[in-house]
């Protein structure tokens, strides 16, 4: 049970919980919360996180990427506590899962849904995997953008009022940065590793300096669009609650600025995706009082 608890990678999870919560509370604001719907959303969202955290946890071990001078936390597959043949049949049995929540979604709203969910799911698995690693070519934040943030977001108030809301995939984009955060502080932190491993992430690419600028962006900009969608009356006023949270993102920014041990980074994980989930509280409660 403790390899799978590890495998799953619990704290992530809270990624999948957060964005929802902020498209239920907008479909909420809007007279058209619906509970049916927002549970199997978010059951989709938390099974989507789980394959690609499968995913990743399988195929960086086969590509070398999780080798024995690994920084961050332990991996069930590189740490032998599950073998190969155990995580893919996990992996099969969550994917299989996820589109049963897929087919029930689309039977109560649009085939759209289930074609958005497919492409999460093939997604999940390229990120680390197939004959082109999204992860390994940069692209991971993409997939995170556009899953858990635009997709997550805007699929959830969809299900639940039937329509395609601008200000939901307006919301997506902050959701989908902070999202995005979250993965390249873990990205910043293997910049070494990665590099041995031919992986080409985002950090990699633009060296420790500009990653750090990269982070600083995906952390500000969030604000900006909350602010933007509030003077143009997208939001209510309330959501600007989410500035409770700027002191903790600018502590963030200094942390990954300024350290490069994978202790602190790997607490300066922790703390993003932190800041994610009371960014989005805020940015729900705001809505939802709104």
């Amino acid at each position: 049970m403790r390899a799978w608890v590890i495998a799953l990678r619990p704290k992530t999870l809270v990624i999948a919980i957060v964005v929802v919560g902020v498209g239920t509370a907008l479909a909420a604001h809007l007279d058209s919360a619906q509970a049916a719907p927002a549970i199997a959303a978010l059951l989709g969202a938390l099974l989507l996180q789980v394959a690609s955290n499968f995913a990743n946890d399988l195929f960086d071990f086969r590509k070398g990427a999780d080798g024995p001078d690994r920084l961050g936390p332990t991996r069930a597959v590189a740490a032998g506590l599950l073998t190969q043949r155990q995580i893919t049949i996990g992996l099969v049995l969550v994917l299989a899962a996820a589109l049963g929540i897929g087919v029930y979604l689309a039977w109560i709203s649009s085939w759209v849904v289930m074609a958005i969910g497919i492409a999460g799911m093939v997604s999940a698995v390229a990120y680390t995997g197939g004959p082109y690693p999204l992860g390994y070519h940069g692209l991971g934040d993409v997939f995170v953008f556009v899953f858990f943030g635009l997709a997550a977001v805007a699929g959830t108030v969809f299900v639940q009022t039937g329509t395609w809301e601008p200000v939901a995939l307006a919301l997506g984009v902050p959701m989908g940065l902070l999202a995005a955060a979250v993965l390249t502080v873990n990205n910043i932190r293997d910049i070494d590793t990665d590099t041995r491993a031919g992986k080409r992430t985002i950090p990699v690419r633009l060296g420790r300096r500009g990653a750090r600028v990269y982070y600083g962006l995906l952390l500000a900009v969030p604000y900006v669009v909350v602010g933007a969608l509030v003077v143009t009356n997208q939001l209510p006023v309330p959501a600007v609650a989410v500035l409770l949270s700027l002191p903790l993102a600018l502590k963030l920014n200094g942390i990954v600025r300024t350290r490069t041990d994978g202790p602190t980074l790997n607490k300066a994980l922790g703390m993003t995706a932190g800041l994610l989930t009371v960014f989005g509280g805020l940015l729900a409660l705001g809505t939802w009082l709104g």
